[in-house]
């Protein structure tokens, strides 16, 4: 016989980023700002991320395509593997991302790729802490998860990989 077991997603909803506390909406404008410095020559789709650290230091980064797809980078791991090793002690608090496209208005809260997923939801197991996430598009509705599990139900973690 089986069962039904169901995982719930609570995402807290903001009409823009003028309506986020002054910490997210900062750290949101870094990661607008940084999109700008993304190569996208290829899918022109210009991702910034940046991160608050505990430190309250922020790192950013953008994506970086490469025409050898998919040897390029999501602008996510792009600053979490240089906050990770530039700042090996410091835990990641939260992590803005938003995006921008050449040819259309991206007008609706975009969300890390499964990749980006699984590697956030690494720092978070590594840290014992949740990360945040805030996501937004050019313009429209912020959505913001108090952890990376709340987008990454199931995640695969280092049990999965230990000799019971």
């Amino acid at each position: 016989m089986s069962r039904i077991l169901k995982h719930t997603v609570e995402l807290s909803v903001y009409e823009s980023i003028d309506a986020l506390a002054d910490s997210d909406k900062e750290l949101m404008l870094r990661a607008k700002k940084v999109s700008k410095t993304a190569y996208a020559p290829y899918s022109q789709f210009y991702v910034g991320a940046a991160i608050r650290l505990s430190s309250n230091e922020i790192i950013a980064g953008s994506n970086q395509e490469n025409m050898a797809y998919p040897s390029g980078m999501c602008a996510e791991r792009v600053a979490i593997y240089y906050a990770n090793s530039f700042h090996v002690d410091a835990r990641i608090d939260t992590i803005a991302i938003t995006a921008r496209a050449k040819e259309f208005d991206v007008n609706h809260p975009i969300a890390p790729c499964g990749a980006c997923r699984q590697a956030m939801s690494e720092y978070e197991l590594k840290q014992k802490q949740p990360i945040r996430l805030i996501m937004t598009g050019e313009t429209g509705e912020v959505f913001i998860a108090e952890s990376v599990e709340m987008i990454l139900p199931f995640m695969f973690n280092e049990i999965e990989l230990k000799k019971k």
